[in-house]
């Protein structure tokens, strides 16, 4: 049985290791594809591809022609376009698909949280809340911060894995960093930098979370952006234990040498 995990993410590492883990599944084979927007990432173990499909057409010619039995998206809650291909290439190519997609966070007593549809409604709302941002949405998208709807007097700290690609907020510095992060040094980084605002994509899981806890201790506003929408009609799993059972049924579905299969 071949499996290929659409991943980049901590569950999809995790996921991949404990389909290495198993004695169950004897002739199990793992391919993990990457999108490649890291520079150095932390491969799981198995076979690793890196780069697009080319589409959906493009993902269901790969699921075909390297004979995929099952499919899982465990890709970022924010990579939309592929959780799409993804659907279309599984249904062209007649193979089962899982979304492993992590619970979004949710406000609690004492947050102050603004959400925002896109970068650009986050970057909209910021003269109201603060001048000195903590901007955790990546290294891409940095344009929206920019351009005359962006006040000259706001600062920005981006934190990213990589340098940060294409035009960035002109009053900035770069902190290159890579989680998961403690809240103690997510209270140094809100001190030492005078942050007033935090701004952040809804990612989920406890990676990143430590900086909503330290704006909350510090009383400051957290503008959320919102995930974009992913297909309705794809099962989901909140965690790779659950996906790893998703992928132990299927592989028990699969017609044994021998035997009448199921």
């Amino acid at each position: 049985m071949h499996v290929l995990i659409l991943g980049g993410t901590t569950e999809a590492r995790r996921l991949a290791e404990l389909l290495a883990e198993t004695r169950g599944m004897p002739g199990l084979r793992v391919t993990n594809s990457l999108a490649g927007r890291v520079a150095a990432p932390r491969l799981p173990p198995g076979a690793v591809r890196i780069g697009g499909f080319g589409g959906a057409d493009g993902l269901a010619d790969w699921l075909r022609t390297h004979a995929v039995d099952a499919l899982v998206d465990a890709t970022h809650p924010f990579a939309g376009t592929i959780s799409f291909n993804a659907a279309r290439a599984a249904a062209g190519a007649r193979v089962p698909l899982l979304a492993l997609r992590r619970p979004g966070w949710e406000a609690g007593d004492g947050d102050d949280w603004h959400e925002a549809g896109s970068l650009e409604e986050a970057a909209a709302l910021l003269p109201g809340l603060g001048r000195r941002i903590f901007l955790t949405t990546g290294r891409t998208g940095l344009a929206a911060f920019t351009g005359p709807h962006v006040p000259d007097d706001l600062w920005f700290l981006v934190r990213s894995v990589d340098p940060p690609e294409g035009p960035r907020p002109s009053h900035s510095a770069v902190l290159l960093d890579r989680g998961p992060f403690t809240l103690d040094g997510e209270r140094d980084v809100l001190r030492r930098h005078r942050i007033d605002v935090v701004v952040t994509k809804d990612s989920g899981g406890a990676a990143t979370a430590p900086k909503l806890t330290a704006a909350r201790e510090a009383g400051l506003p957290v503008v959320v952006v919102r995930r974009p929408p992913v297909p309705g009609a794809v099962p989901v799993v909140a965690g790779p234990e659950e996906a790893a059972r998703w992928v132990g049924e299927e592989y028990g579905r699969r017609p044994r040498p021998g035997g009448p299969g199921r």
